[in-house]
């Protein structure tokens, strides 16, 4: 197991799902960890009190706020955004408004939150974005606006890991598929969907990807930086 002893960790949505993995195994691993939440209030204190992280309320759609938390927190060692909604549907009849929600927090969040948590980041430190496998592969229709907030991600990470290179700051996109969580439960009415085009028919798990955060924040992934990691069970062949 690695140890993150000494570190400071900033997770943006975190209490549910998969940030809230993320946030029990940077802690188990000895981060001091802060998380946002933005609407469950009862997962976050729980969270907070199972762990020892503070959970702290802010709305990534709120520039001034979301920034002042990451500022706040700051020296990060190792930055988690996970905050990020799905807009689906026909893009004829979706409200614009909802689109443009969702580009504030998928895009505009996740850049200038990295861009600040970097302005006091250690030599050394790691900039982790949650994106989708939907950012390599549309299967469906109804998911052209939240694939375009996906992809977005990866030139983020490419650029951003170019900018930050020479303080040996890492930058990287982790995009899982189909992963058993409130909002995609491995047991949902879409999931035979999803099976039919993988090549392990199954759900992967929000520890799964926590597991693979562990990683991309350790010194051995030193070398690892502007990449897509992709944990899928193939939905993106």
């Amino acid at each position: 197991m690695t140890d993150f002893s000494g570190k400071q960790a900033l997770v943006i949505g975190g209490s549910r799902g998969i940030g809230a993995a993320i946030v029990r195994r940077l802690a188990r691993e000895g981060a001091s960890v802060r998380f946002t939440w933005a609407g469950s209030r009862t997962k976050a204190e729980d969270l907070a009190r199972q762990t020892g992280a503070d959970a702290l309320q802010a709305d990534a759609t709120d520039r001034s706020e979301i920034l002042s938390i990451t500022r706040s927190a700051g020296p990060i060692d190792i930055f988690v955004f996970n905050a990020g909604i799905c807009i689906a549907g026909d893009p004829l009849t979706l409200n614009p408004d909802d689109i443009d929600r969702m580009i504030d927090i998928n895009i505009r969040a996740a850049y200038h939150c990295a861009v600040e948590a970097a302005r006091s980041m250690p030599n050394g430190g790691r900039i982790i974005l949650i994106g989708s496998t939907n950012a390599n592969r549309v299967p469906f229709k109804g998911l052209a606006a939240y694939s375009m907030t996906k992809s977005a991600l990866q030139s983020m990470v490419r650029g951003l890991a170019r900018d930050f290179g020479d303080r040996h700051i890492t930058v990287n996109v982790i995009q899982p598929g189909p992963t058993d969580t409130d909002m995609n439960p491995a047991n949902g009415p879409e999931a035979n969907l999803m099976h039919s085009v993988m090549a392990i028919k199954e759900h992967g798990s929000a520890d799964d990807v926590a597991a693979y955060v562990s990683f991309l924040a350790s010194s051995a992934a030193r070398g690892i930086t502007e990449a897509m990691q992709t944990i899928d069970g193939g939905f993106s062949a």
